[in-house]
């Protein structure tokens, strides 16, 4: 378990956001099955390909998967961007692939990738597609990366310095649709559609606006226990117009023969203002006094406890998987 996401081994003491479970309307969700799920992927490789909010989901599925199978061999290799499960009866590989903005950029290396400036490599895709491009199940999701005004293409490289460089200033949309077009024309050339499955995510909520649910501002999830009740209650932090273009891309590619879908996660987890870290969990950097003693001014209402929210977006995986849809 990443320690970023044991909330009750970091002192969280209400569980009761392990308990949910969502009920669509007018049909049930298939109950999740490791076992049938491993048969279903025998000698199959399954890559999560994004950001935190995907290691987070990728987590949650090797959880689901290993609790099923404690007593049987299984493996665990970090190499650089790469973290790779394997289930080794099933010949199973369950990984995740670190590339928050789907093109190459600045932000590639796992653990250093806070920067001042987010820079994007324009077109550039193949450094990281080929870690990922002989996968049976791709699963990808880049949003939260992208939520400023503009954002810094390179026409270059990164590695030759003394090469010419021109920057070019973006608008955030402009910027994104470009990069699923770089994403899309490598799938369409170089992913064996006939073999390979790709899902998107849509955009995984934040929670820190405490003012839209009636909470004093700047509280955030902090002194939350209970999810949201308004029925399609929709935070200004969610992006519809990313998710649309996303929608735009998974519709070409099913026009191109692939078996592509959304996994449309995002209405489900707006509820979900109780089910975050907040300060239940292991900050990598030093907290000072002052944000020890007004925690909710520095707490992760971003990423999500485990076992917990990601746990139903491996329902909708599985079910995609399993049953698919005719």
């Amino acid at each position: 378990m990443n320690e970023e996401l044991a909330c009750e081994m970091y002192g969280r003491k209400n569980l009761n956001y392990q308990y949910w479970r969502w009920q669509p309307h007018h049909c049930d969700l298939p109950r999740f099955d490791a076992i049938d799920l491993l048969e279903k992927l025998r000698n199959k490789r399954v890559v999560y390909v994004g950001d935190s909010l995907n290691r987070n989901q990728w987590m949650s599925m090797v959880c689901l998967i290993e609790s099923s199978i404690p007593d049987r061999p299984k493996t665990l290799h970090y190499n650089g961007s790469l973290i790779a499960f394997k289930a080794l009866e099933y010949n199973v590989s369950i990984d995740f692939y670190w590339e928050p903005m789907l093109l190459e950029s600045n932000c590639d290396d796992p653990t250093n990738h806070r920067v001042s400036e987010r820079i994007i490599r324009g077109q550039s895709i193949e450094k990281h597609a080929r870690n990922w491009n002989d996968a049976d199940v791709l699963v990808f999701n880049s949003y939260i990366w992208w939520r400023q005004l503009k954002l810094k293409i390179l026409w270059g490289s990164f590695e030759n310095v003394d090469a010419d460089r021109i920057y070019e200033d973006v608008e955030m949309l402009k910027a994104y649709e470009m990069a699923l077009t770089t994403w899309f024309e490598w799938l369409d050339s170089h992913v064996n559609r006939s073999k390979t499955r790709v899902f998107f995510v849509s955009s995984s909520p934040t929670h820190n606006r405490a003012e839209e649910w009636g909470k004093p501002k700047k509280h955030k999830c902090f002194y939350e226990t209970e999810p949201i009740y308004e029925e399609g209650y929709w935070s200004m932090d969610s992006d519809p117009n990313m998710m649309r273009l996303v929608e735009k891309y998974i519709n070409k590619l099913s026009s191109q023969g692939f078996n592509a879908q959304m996994l449309n996660i995002t209405q489900l987890s707006e509820y979900r203002k109780d089910a975050h870290p907040s300060m239940h969990r292991k900050f990598w950097d030093q907290l000072t006094h002052e944000q020890l003693t007004t925690p909710n001014y520095h707490t992760d209402c971003t990423h999500w406890c485990l076992p917990g929210v990601p746990d139903v977006w491996n329902e909708f995986l599985y079910a995609y998987l399993l049953y698919p849809p005719s």
